[in-house]
């Protein structure tokens, strides 16, 4: 029988159906009890980390995550033994960041778990030639997109209704801003049409989705498409790192951090990585604005598709991919859903003494996907990517433009939430 027929379910559904079936089982049937990771000296180390209680903790945790994993890897239709056989040694490495990242003076630092996760896969990733199918069996964006339907559960409704349009306010008017002054210096530096769309999308809009959804929306060249994303990947981790050490020394507000780093960091991943590194009220604010960027995301997508059609209108090929509006729906974050109804379920629907009981294992869960993705994301980063395009132009263009978006996304930042 053919496998043509084989049943799956897009990725954006399936982290949300992820997502809310760990809700559920944190809510009717058992809560994943919290591995310690905290040590100061080499006897914490010994009696706290490695205690056989504690390696059991960790142990039943592999194991959850595991059979969720296989879940995911089934509905989206990925190969389940590359998965079985790749995720063991992500999931080790993560824990060797949580270690790391546990350590007191280290947590003085204010250097979080993802950090270490990432650092750890870029060394790895650049050092080692890793196997394709190792490669293929990385799940980045499932595991980024759990944690970040998880986040909804500590964003009460009463926050995204304040943060939320101020935060629609700043998207709409970074997205336009920045997204022209991106094709405007595209086109000054003669980058060619393709690698122009997708570059002032990525930078303006939310990174790689909106890299991804804009290739998708002017049938864009794969390789072209991975060249903007590398440049994506490795631009955010500066940013991820030195854009909270910047607020902090400043002495910014937490929100106007968090609305900063959500307006101009190009990954949702790395936005959440950054906010907690300054805190939870930055860390909310982050994932609102971000997540507003990335409601613009299927309008923007859709936007172009027109403009394509209708710019590049010499075959028939383009004529039969005339834009309708389902292309909002299709382009649209579906993992976005997840969030907000995450978030209405929690603060309207479960007794507030019920999120306080649920709310540090949910956010222990929801922190080790985050680790996970950034292990993920630094095992399948090349710098050498990088290079790989004849011209240096794409990269110039994508960095002073996201200089540009840092510049205008705070002066935003504080006419709109310095209160």
């Amino acid at each position: 029988m053919s496998n043509s027929t084989k049943f799956t379910i897009h990725e954006d559904w399936t982290v949300v159906i992820l997502g809310f079936l760990i809700i559920g089982i944190s809510l009717f049937i058992f809560l994943p009890e919290i591995p310690i990771f905290k040590w100061t000296n080499g006897t914490d180390l010994i009696n706290n980390i490695f205690e056989i209680k504690n390696l059991q903790t960790i142990g039943f945790q592999f194991l959850y995550f595991i059979v969720i994993g296989i879940i995911g890897t089934i509905l989206v239709g990925k190969s389940v033994k590359n998965f079985v056989l790749g995720f063991p040694i992500v999931y080790f490495l993560t824990i060797i960041a949580l270690i790391l990242a546990g350590n007191t003076e280290v947590k003085a630092l204010n250097l979080e778990a993802v950090i270490f996760s990432l650092a750890i896969g870029l060394i790895i990733g650049n050092f080692f030639k890793l196997p394709e199918w190792f490669r293929s069996a990385l799940s980045t964006e499932l595991f980024v997109k759990i944690g970040l339907v998880l986040l909804g559960t500590s964003v009460i409704f009463s926050d995204i209704l304040k943060a939320g349009s101020l935060g629609l306010i700043q998207a709409l008017v970074v997205v336009l801003s920045v997204w022209y002054f991106a094709f405007w210096l595209c086109r000054k530096l003669k980058v060619d049409d393709e690698l122009t769309m997708m570059i002032s999308s990525a930078v303006s809009i939310c990174g790689v989705s909106a890299a991804i959804a804009t290739s998708g929306a002017i049938k864009g060249d794969s390789k072209k498409l991975s060249y903007v994303i590398s440049i994506v990947l490795v631009t955010a981790i500066p940013m991820m790192i030195f854009m909270p050490i910047i607020a902090k020394y400043f002495n910014f507000p937490e929100e106007v951090t968090g609305a900063w780093l959500g307006g101009s960091i190009d990954t949702s991943g790395a936005v959440v990585a950054s906010g907690t590194l300054v805190g939870e009220t930055a860390l909310k604010i982050s994932t609102i604005v971000k997540f507003s960027q990335n409601v613009l995301l299927g309008l923007a997508a859709f936007a172009i598709s027109i403009y394509w059609t209708y710019t590049h209108n010499k075959s028939s090929e383009v004529q039969e991919s005339k834009p309708t509006l389902g292309v909002i729906w299709e382009r649209f974050p579906k993992f976005v859903i997840g969030f907000i109804v995450a978030s209405v379920v929690f603060s309207f629907f479960v007794a507030p003494e019920t999120r306080d009981e649920l709310k540090e294992s949910l956010k222990n869960l929801q922190g080790l996907w985050f680790a996970l993705a950034f292990t993920s994301i630094g095992l399948e980063t090349n710098f050498r990517d990088l290079f790989q395009n004849n011209s240096r132009k794409p990269l110039f263009a994508f960095l002073i433009a996201q200089l540009f978006n840092i510049i205008i996304t705070l002066f935003i930042a504080f006419l709109l939430f310095n209160t």
